[in-house]
Order: structure tokens, then C-alpha cells, then sequence
């Protein structure tokens, strides 16, 4: 299946402020001077989303020192994510899309199938935005195990 609409390296990533679990707002172009690891995931607090946010928090140290910082966005709210955090002790950052506009503009959120059903929902999808807005990387349907430690051998951080 052809997805046009998706992003690939090269584009320039799509603009966002958004609310974080903290209640502040976070815009992609100040994090912009250096590389932004962004990923979408369907809804804190389920297992996969929480392995994935586990994984993302043990690899910050490592991701951190070779000049990328993280932020994860879902579709929960500020409250729910704070929960999530102290919950899990997360050291990443974790933005609130309600309306799913950020993931809509990333293609992140449409059509994937679950069960054996076509649904509308997020899509689990990871990004490297280089210091100057671009894509460097462009992941969809990426698996919640053992992803972060492929995006780390993909970066040549392993």
C-alpha cells in the first residue's frame, strides 16, 4: 500500500506547539539547533506504550550525549501523562495532541489495521528532525519491543 502523504527525509518537518506533561508548551522550532528524535504512540499507561517509553528513558543518556533530545506525543492529556511519568519514572518529555492535529500533519494518525480491522488511529511512527527542521529519518508501524534499540543501531549509537 502507497502512503503519498507520508514524510520522508528531506521534508521539512511539520511546526507544532503543543502542551506537555508539566502544562507547558513546547514548540518544535525551539528545540530546533539540535537533532529531535519525535515519536507517536497510541495512549500511555498500555504495555506497549509504556515499554516503548521505558526503552526511549533508559537510551536518553546515550541519545542525549550524541546531541539528540526526545519527545513522545499522544493523543492523552497533560494529566494523564504526568501520571504516566511519575508512574514510570520517565525521563523523556511527553506532549498532548487531543484534537491529533500534530499526528495528522506527520501522517501518524489514519488508517492501520488492528486485528485484522481497518481503524482510524495513531500510528505508532518515530522521526530524527536534523538541527534544521528537515527529516533525517521517517518510521512508520514501527514496533513498541525493541525499537528504540534498532533506532539506536540506525544511528550508529548501539
Amino acid at each position: 500500500m502507497s502512503h503519498p502523504d507520508r514524510l520522508v527525509p528531506g521534508d521539512d518537518a511539520p511546526p507544532f506547539t503543543l502542551t506537555d506533561d508539566a502544562g507547558d508548551q513546547v514548540a518544535l522550532g525551539d528545540l530546533l539547533g539540535t537533532k529531535v528524535v519525535v515519536y507517536f504512540y497510541p495512549a500511555a499507561m498500555t504495555p506497549g506504550c509504556t515499554k516503548q517509553a521505558c526503552d526511549f528513558t533508559e537510551s536518553l543518556g546515550s541519545l542525549r550525549s550524541a546531541g539528540y533530545e526526545v519527545v513522545g506525543i499522544s493523543p492523552d492529556k497533560p494529566e494523564k501523562l504526568a501520571k504516566f511519568r511519575a508512574k514510570e519514572d520517565l525521563g523523556i518529555r511527553l506532549l498532548s495532541d487531543p484534537d491529533r492535529e500534530t499526528m495528522k500533519a506527520w501522517s501518524a494518525f489514519g488508517e492501520k489495521t488492528m486485528y485484522g480491522k481497518t481503524v482510524q488511529g495513531v500510528i505508532r511512527s518515530t522521526f530524527v528532525v536534523g538541527e534544521d527542521g528537515r527529516i533525517e529519518v521517517a518510521q512508520y508501524n514501527v514496533k513498541a519491543t525493541g525499537h528504540v534499540a534498532k533506532l539506536r543501531r540506525d544511528l550508529g549509537l548501539a
